[in-house]
């Protein structure tokens, strides 16, 4: 690993990267490269979980401190197999100067998702309740866009080119195929192993293209290889779940998934601070303001779309912005510190309140031996 940045301690980040690698690597039958590189910057950086970006034989990755590598390393050394050599014929043969439209995306990045958490979780990195919790916070963040409801995941893939817009990010225009391709891959694998009584899984599949396809230079067809080798690995039809969740839109019914593994799903609406407009991307580190909520305290204030957004509360760190946020109560008083046409100025007003709906994920009192077999299968990567 090449590290730059202050904020780690080497031998956890050793610790975590050996897990992380010995895990992946038995999990799909060895590397697929000689040598392996981890490129970090920790630093500051707006987004609290930072990004990567996956090569062949490495990857680079930022985030804040040593203390959050865990989750993009998880995901991105997992690319080594999905995408960079499992890959969707859509993307094939690359071609920098255009768009490519694939329908892939909540395979290629969402279930990696999938498999960055089950890294975690399966190597002791993360607790159970680490991962129910992060599963149940996936659950709430599809919940919570509208655009759900009208767009499919396969649709959302197709408009990846469109994510660099401000207005396409708002929940009412857009779902994330990382958001709802995680859950896909956990349900998918909740399936297989019921169909299965435990005795193949999701990770059959994966392992399975990557013996088809990875190894025989071959692409793969978006969605229809993807659930013909499912179906295969299941010996049942996966149709009317890709259908209904997929390529379609239909509301997905968790309770009735997360009960093939003894699980289930206890809903909480809370009110939280609510800043009265949508953060966007402005220009250098800064942030921009979009859809100001009509009637708001921002919009009482004067704050205005298209403002630029220096500083909240003294603060110009995104990510303890964002953090403070959570933390804040309705009815507080918040400062920004704003530009305009040039000019800075300074606005005050109390936060407003959004309901909020959140999950969690509880384990149920008496399972059936399925059920146990299923809910530790699925935790610790292992079949009947």
């Amino acid at each position: 690993m090449a590290v730059d940045g202050g904020d780690w301690k080497e031998d956890k980040l050793k610790e975590t990267l050996s897990r992380i690698v010995t895990y992946e690597t038995s999990l799909m039958g060895g590397p697929p490269f000689d040598e392996y590189t981890f490129f970090f910057h920790f630093g500051s950086f707006r987004e609290a979980g930072g990004g990567g970006m996956e090569h062949a034989n490495s990857t680079a990755i930022g985030v804040g401190s040593g203390d959050g590598a865990a989750g993009v390393a998880a995901h991105e050394f997992f690319h080594a197999w999905n995408v960079k050599r499992i890959r969707p014929k859509s993307l094939e043969p690359v071609d920098y100067t255009r768009e490519q439209w694939t329908r892939s995306l909540w395979f290629a990045e969402g279930v990696t998702s999938t498999y960055g958490s089950y890294a975690l979780v399966r190597t002791g990195i993360w607790s159970r309740t680490q991962f129910y919790g992060d599963l149940a916070a996936q659950f709430a963040e599809l919940d919570a866009r509208p655009a759900r409801l009208w767009q499919s995941v396969e649709e959302a893939s197709l408009d990846a080119w469109l994510e660099k817009y401000d207005g396409y990010r708002s929940p009412d225009e857009s779902i994330s195929y990382y958001n709802k391709g995680q859950i896909l891959g956990v349900l998918l694998d909740l399936l297989i192993r019921d169909a299965t009584s435990n005795r193949a899984s999701l990770d059959d599949v994966l392992r399975r293209m990557n013996v088809e396809f990875a190894k025989q230079n071959r692409t793969y067809d978006d969605s229809v290889d993807i659930r013909a080798i499912a179906q295969k690995v299941a010996g049942r039809s996966f149709e009317d779940f890709f259908r209904r969740y997929v390529s379609g839109t239909d509301e997905i019914p968790y309770d009735t998934f997360l009960a093939l593994a003894g699980l289930r799903l206890k809903p909480e609406t809370r009110a939280v601070a609510d800043l009265g407009f949508r953060p966007g991307r402005g220009s250098g580190s800064s942030l921009s303001v979009s859809d100001v909520g009509p009637g708001s305290s921002a919009e009482t204030a004067g704050v205005r779309e298209g403002d630029e957004v220096l500083e909240i509360d003294g603060s110009s760190s995104w990510r303890d912005v964002f953090r403070n946020l959570r933390e804040r109560a309705p009815g507080e008083t918040v400062r920004l510190r704003l530009r305009r046409d040039g000019e800075e100025r300074e606005v005050s007003y109390v936060l407003g309140s959004r309901a909020e709906r959140n999950y969690q994920i509880e384990e149920l009192p008496n399972p059936s031996e399925k059920q146990l077999q299923i809910r530790e299968g699925l935790l610790k990567g292992s079949t009947n």
